[in-house]
């Protein structure tokens, strides 16, 4: 693991990996007969000293609340490429979907796999700030292949809930 990845949200300031890996366990067991979607997704803004990427880990239990974190990346230049922005925003999200190990989803489905008659399941997917309307439709087909690669979903907008609306409002 990354030993460079801290993860914070309005909670905590520092959180370790593991830290927010534990925290989302604890959150699948408060009602473990419930739809989880596990989201990874980054959101980036320029600002006049340098580029702001902020990449989210979002739980959510649908129709029940959500619990997520986020980590800070700073890039001290002004990235104006629509193009290099979008490609470092899914390596980010890539960087932190990774940090989830088989072991990791694994110790996620024990607690759900006694609940699977009462409706417990499990989505893992990254979330793409790209959609089919607007500047960024030319790279879907490149950045979702990407996360396909990896062996997950990828999704966009409007359905990319964890770039596009949670991590995008921490990079004002």
């Amino acid at each position: 693991m990354n030993n460079d990845l801290v993860f914070y949200n309005t909670s905590a300031n520092e959180m370790t990996f593991d830290e927010v890996f534990q925290q989302l366990l604890q959150f699948i067991k408060k009602d473990p007969a419930s739809l989880y979607r596990l989201a990874i997704g980054t959101d980036s803004q320029v600002h006049q000293q340098g580029t702001k990427f902020i990449t989210s880990i979002h739980l959510h239990r649908v129709g029940k609340g959500a619990w997520g974190c986020l980590k800070k990346q700073i890039i001290t230049r002004r990235i104006t490429s629509l193009k290099e922005k979008i490609s470092l925003e899914t390596i980010y999200s890539q960087e932190v979907a990774s940090l989830f190990t088989e072991k990791h989803i694994s110790k996620m489905a024990e607690i759900l796999i006694p609940h699977i008659d009462n409706g417990a399941d499990f989505i893992f997917e990254v979330h793409l700030d790209i959609g089919r309307k607007g500047k960024t439709k030319h790279l879907i087909e490149e950045m979702t292949e990407r996360i396909l690669a990896i062996g997950l979903q990828p999704k966009i907008k409007p359905n990319s809930y964890a770039a596009s609306s949670y991590a995008n409002k921490y990079t004002k």
